[in-house]
């Protein structure tokens, strides 16, 4: 049987080791101990084949396991989408394989793959998007044409795109949630320009604007076999198999040819220091950066050894150091970043806790600054050579790792033997290649230096470094959006039914001086979720903008407060976290909905009552109200011969973005002097998502201001 690359490798390792003590006997040092050379690597390479219609297709065969994968490249990426409507092509990416065929639903497909442990996948990335597939020899012919079926009639079901556009909704409410996540997104626009389409955010607008029609055209804009590289790896015969796809694919007639290579306007940040302030962290996430490079570039491979040499790993002279010998960092390298289709970005990365932030700024430029006094010598660059050529044989360990390289330069136009060269060049690297780069392309007035972390714990003020520009993070609202029916987002102004309704409802509730004497509230609710035990929550509200509310989980007592000047959760044991404000905005907006907050503005003209039409709820016709103004809109439900509120209707922020929300109010009780609903059924979207029975209400309770504060001292903001 054939040997694997792993077993050569072993043989090869077993056998120096064979050896090596008995060197080591004879030598001094270990600096002694002759070294071979590396052996020569000839990758066996896939075979290429050219279609007439323009399909590029590469056959890598690889007998060890009875496995087929295959993966088509499509030109058309993410950074071609329209502006008004980022987040398309990854909402493609995932709609193309779940909203099935036009003779198969996704959920069909996915039963006919399971049960042969098979994979179609497809995917969208900023250059290209992907479909692929995965199984054994023996299910090749069944997989191979569900594989083509995804390919080529695609259905785009509006169902799943209503699936991918929630999931959408939920990553952009989230994207503050990490600091990495948010540094390296704000480093990508300080580097590449805010309206690079590399740098682009998908926002709630721009999602939403996403039709199914948008993906249809799509698919039929840039699916075409002429813009499409295909790669098939595994257990197969290359003859057999390339019959089998020009029997598929060479019919397929050619179409719009897409982007070879995207012409972008790159807009670097100029020089300065950008802060992004995180309130609920301890430490601080440092990149100094500018625009980097491409792989074709000259310099390319003198860069590699550079970077290798300067931040690349645990020898590099930014590890030795500002971690090693200062102190200051548990993570820090970087270099001058190079791309295939684009140029990368150059940067110099730090983690370091808070109190040292700008001590360790100031030592990594001082490390930039040394490169033209000390600059990189013969022992760094040999250390920095041998990492290289020593991995270099882990890019390529295996087939279809040595396919997907020859698709990648295939894809972007590169030389078929550029991997061949690679490790020669990188040998030819002399001391003087290296730092010519390194003055060419590395300036440290030049970088931009971006800071994410909590400035009143910096050492000093970012400021003492030079100007600071604050970058706002704040996550753009969804636009407003018209209901079913006569709904909008706000009225315009009120109309005498309106104020009639209104004026019912207060009545009906206690009349306004009963309701206007109320500053405060503590409600003790049983609330439980779809088929769950109830859990005890306690809800103080200072009317008009302070909300505290404590529930009974599992795992301890979760607290969450909103007020003017915090916002946060906290549980014992865990410390407080803050909320972004986003949320915190949006829970302002909760209170200012409260039935008795609203109940006590009725005659307020700054409050807007526009009565609509009626709506059938069991056996009443109940009076729609609009209600706006000086509050987020809310839409009441009115029994119009009591004056009750039988349901409410707004716009809410949810983690999974925004959604329609909808209270049904029953059981209304005398509760000290006033008439309220005891029962609250909640959906979200039409679904229910919690049933809340109110257990006891007390009105105008003493609340201690400290249920608004947050913790002088929180563990999980401390550690």
């Amino acid at each position: 049987m054939k040997k694997s690359l792993l077993s050569i490798l072993l043989i090869a390792v077993a056998a120096t080791f064979a050896t090596g003590p008995q060197a080591a006997a004879q030598a001094a040092s270990w600096q002694q101990i002759e070294i071979p050379p590396l052996a020569a690597f000839k990758p066996q390479q896939p075979k290429r084949i050219e279609l007439k219609n323009g399909m590029v297709i590469f056959l890598q065969e690889d007998h060890e396991l009875p496995l087929i994968d295959g993966t088509a490249r499509i030109r058309g990426g993410s950074v071609n989408e329209p502006a008004t409507k980022v987040g398309l092509v990854d909402m493609y990416g995932e709609v193309w394989r779940t909203g099935g065929t036009k003779t198969q639903t996704g959920d069909q497909l996915d039963d006919f793959l399971e049960v042969r442990a098979a994979k179609v996948e497809t995917g969208g990335g900023p250059d290209s998007a992907t479909i692929s597939w995965s199984c054994l020899k023996g299910d090749l012919d069944d997989v191979f044409k569900a594989f083509a079926d995804v390919l080529q009639n695609p259905e785009f079901r509006a169902d799943k795109l209503d699936i991918a556009q929630k999931e959408a909704f939920d990553g952009i409410s989230r994207r503050n949630d990490d600091v990495g996540e948010i540094a390296h997104r704000e480093t990508v626009k300080l580097a590449y320009g805010s309206n690079n389409p590399y740098a682009r955010d998908a926002e709630y607008a721009t999602v939403a604007a996403v039709t199914r029609q948008d993906l249809i055209d799509w698919h039929g804009k840039y699916v075409h076999p002429n813009n499409i590289i295909l790669g098939v790896s595994g257990d197969f015969d290359s003859a057999a198999m390339e019959a089998r796809l020009r029997a598929a694919f060479e019919s397929w007639p050619k179409g719009p040819a897409g982007p070879r290579k995207n012409e972008v306007k790159y807009s670097p940040a100029p020089p300065g220091n950008y802060l992004v302030t995180k309130d609920d962290v301890n430490q601080s996430t440092i990149h100094m950066l500018g625009l980097g490079t491409t792989r074709d570039n000259p310099d390319y491979y003198a860069i590699s050894v550079f970077n290798e040499a300067f931040g690349g790993g645990f020898s590099s002279r930014l590890f030795n150091d500002i971690r090693t010998k200062r102190g200051l960092a548990y993570s820090v390298g970087g270099g001058i970043g190079t791309n295939f289709g684009h140029p990368g970005i150059l940067q110099v990365s730090i983690g370091t806790k808070s109190q040292s932030t700008i001590e360790a700024i100031q030592a990594a430029a001082e490390d930039i600054d040394n490169l033209a006094k000390q600059p990189i010598t013969d022992d760094e660059i040999q250390r920095a050579k041998d990492a290289i050529l020593n991995a270099f044989i882990f890019r390529l360990d295996s087939p279809d790792k040595i396919l997907s390289e020859r698709m990648t330069y295939e894809y972007y136009g590169y030389p078929p033997d550029w991997l061949d060269k690679y490790q020669a060049e990188i040998k030819k690297v002399t001391a003087a290649d290296v730092n010519r780069v390194a003055a060419k392309y590395l300036h440290r007035d030049q970088l931009a230096v971006l800071v994410v972390g909590n400035t009143k714990e910096f050492d000093k003020p970012l400021s003492s470094l030079g100007s600071v520009k604050d970058i706002d993070i704040t996550i753009p609202p969804p636009p407003a959006e018209k209901g079913q029916g006569e709904e909008t987002a706000k009225p315009a102004a009120s109309n005498p039914e309106g104020k009639a309704l209104a004026a019912k409802v207060s009545a009906a509730m206690g009349g306004l001086p009963k309701l206007k004497s109320i500053k405060a509230m503590h409600v003790s609710i049983a609330e439980s979720d779809s088929g769950g035990a109830p859990s005890p929550v306690d809800v103080f509200l200072a009317f008009p903008d302070r909300m505290h509310v404590d529930v009974q989980t599992p795992q301890g007592k979760l607290t969450i407060v909103a007020s003017p000047d915090a916002a946060f959760m906290s549980m014992a044991g865990m410390g407080s976290r803050s909320m972004p404000p986003a949320q915190k905005t949006e829970m302002l907006s909760q209170l200012q909905h409260d039935l008795v907050y609203v109940a006590q503005h009725t005659d307020d003209p700054s409050f807007t009552f526009t009565a609509a039409a009626t709506e059938k709820i069991g056996d009443v016709d109940a009076a729609i109200l609009d209600i706006g103004g000086a509050i987020p809109w809310v839409r009441w439900y009115i029994d119009p011969k009591t004056g009750y509120v039988l349901r409410e209707k707004y716009k809410a922020m949810g983690q999974s973005g925004p959604f329609e929300g909808e209270t049904n109010l029953a059981d209304w009780r005398a509760a000290d002097g006033l008439t309220l609903p005891y029962k609250h059924q909640n959906k979200q979207n039409g679904k229910e998502t919690s049933n809340a029975e109110v257990k006891k209400i007390e009105l105008n309770p003493t609340l201690d201001p400290k249920l608004f504060a947050k913790p002088a001292e929180a563990p999980a903001d401390k550690q």
